[in-house]
């Protein structure tokens, strides 16, 4: 069995943020009076602001109006945060920790911002699990273009067949898939059907179901 190296994404994969998400986008909404299309949340579930911000909810295309807006609804979403707490999505912990015993290395891969995940290794305690993370202000192109991926290869110093990525969303797995490497999806913001037609080679219902025996049988 060839060494393997694991990419998390964050967002519905590692911590069950949505509330959080969706809260932060209505707040920021109300505070520069702009209107939320129907449905927008699961449209930019996982797509980086400068995408949301001009393509889904329309509401610029400046990119310093963009890069401002796109900072402050971060700045809501940390501060909703600090009230409420981030949590693990179930299961998670355990993965990680049976992901340690067999010595397998492991990023994250995100297009939140580095800021969010500080945050949260703060209050979970779980950045040891980690080499390290692949942010937002880390890339310049956003999912399903596979860069994030391919430079969390680069971090784990693994060629991409021999990484795995842990995805929720359909772009993500497509840029799993357009990266090289093997895609297990989550499933708690897509279908099963749009996640197998993305590409996913095994899907979940929750990480409570992963297994690193079933990791290794999909290599």
């Amino acid at each position: 069995m060839p060494e393997l190296g694991f990419i998390f994404d964050w967002d519905g994969v590692i911590v069950d943020s949505s509330v959080l998400h969706e809260k932060s986008w209505e707040a920021l909404a109300q505070e520069i009076g702009r209107p939320l299309p129907p449905n927008h949340f699961k449209q930019g579930f996982g797509k980086r602001n400068e995408i949301i911000i001009p393509e889904i909810l329309k509401w610029s295309k400046d990119p310093q109006q963009i890069k401002n807006w796109g900072e402050r609804k971060e700045a809501l979403y940390r501060e909703f945060a600090k009230e409420t707490g981030i949590h693990l999505l179930p299961g998670v912990k355990d993965f990680l920790q049976e992901m340690q015993r067999h010595q397998i290395p492991a990023v994250i891969g995100t297009s939140t911002s580095r800021e969010n995940i500080s945050l949260a290794f703060e209050q979970l305690g779980i950045k040891g699990f980690f080499t390290g993370a692949i942010c937002s202000e880390d890339v310049t192109r956003g999912k399903p273009d596979p860069e994030v991926f391919l430079t969390g290869a680069k971090l784990l110093q693994l060629p991409p067949g021999q990484c795995v990525v842990f995805e929720d969303s359909t772009h993500g797995i497509k840029a799993a898939r357009a990266g090289g490497m093997k895609a297990v999806a989550i499933k708690t913001s897509q279908t099963e059907a749009d996640l197998y037609q993305a590409g996913a080679h095994m899907l979940v219902d929750t990480p409570k179901e992963l297994t690193i025996r079933s990791i290794q049988q999909l290599m």
